[in-house]
């Protein structure tokens, strides 16, 4: 189903490094990124890539409105990222790059870094994923519809960036009722699970995202 190329891609890239977290709070994950962030600002660290997933959580960007936080008051955790409104859970892989750019007012370029790794991610598990106008993350486009498989929020501060993106595997799609996911109300949330009308091993999702998303970072980090 995926590209028999990741395992030399692997090889080729890998100078940046990864690390994979497992299932962790998302306040204790902020902590560890703000500990990797300061390193890298200070030159006593890697570029790094944190990968892992999130107990349920709402975390809300700096734009987000009142009228789209959750309708039934649950907790939300207000962050220093672009973008609104959001959900992290389970069966969702999160990914932290935490790089210094080659270029650091060039935010816009290393969004679309993200989205096109991410896209070659949905490519190499048969699904067709696609930027969407002005509205940053990635998309599955066709005649049911505009839904959204993965979100993407960023900050860079002292030319290294912090927090990042979201690819939904098989989260319990739900939760997005609550609020109006990234601000957005006329479109929807979906999976990759959704899409392929399947089961899909997350683990195997993960290898994948690794690879893509380190070739894609190279191309934009020091």
């Amino acid at each position: 189903m995926f590209s028999p190329t990741l395992a030399s891609l692997r090889d080729q890239i890998s100078t940046l490094d990864c690390q994979s977290l497992g299932l962790i709070d998302y306040e204790e994950a902020l902590k560890i990124q703000r500990q990797v962030h300061q390193a890298v600002v200070e030159g006593k660290g890697p570029s790094c890539l944190l990968l892992l997933q999130h107990p349920a959580v709402f975390t809300a960007g700096r734009r987000t409105l009142d009228s789209e936080r959750p309708i039934d008051g649950s907790k939300v955790i207000d962050v220093d990222r672009g973008g609104k409104i959001t959900f992290h859970g389970p069966g969702q892989i999160v990914g932290y790059p935490i790089v210094r750019l080659k270029r650091p007012n060039d935010v816009v370029g290393f969004v679309r870094q993200i989205e096109r790794a991410l896209i070659q991610v949905c490519q190499d598990f048969s699904l067709n994923g696609q930027t969407y106008c002005q509205r940053s993350g990635v998309w599955i486009r066709d005649e049911q519809g505009d839904r959204k498989i993965a979100a993407i929020g960023i900050r860079v501060a002292k030319g290294v960036t912090m927090h990042g993106f979201a690819l939904n595997v098989s989260p319990d799609l739900s939760y997005f009722d609550r609020i109006i996911p990234c601000g957005i109300p006329d479109a929807t949330v979906t999976s990759m699970q959704k899409e392929l009308n399947q089961s899909i091993e997350l683990e195997r999702v993960l290898e994948v995202v690794e690879a893509r998303m380190k070739q894609s970072l190279m191309e934009v980090c020091l």
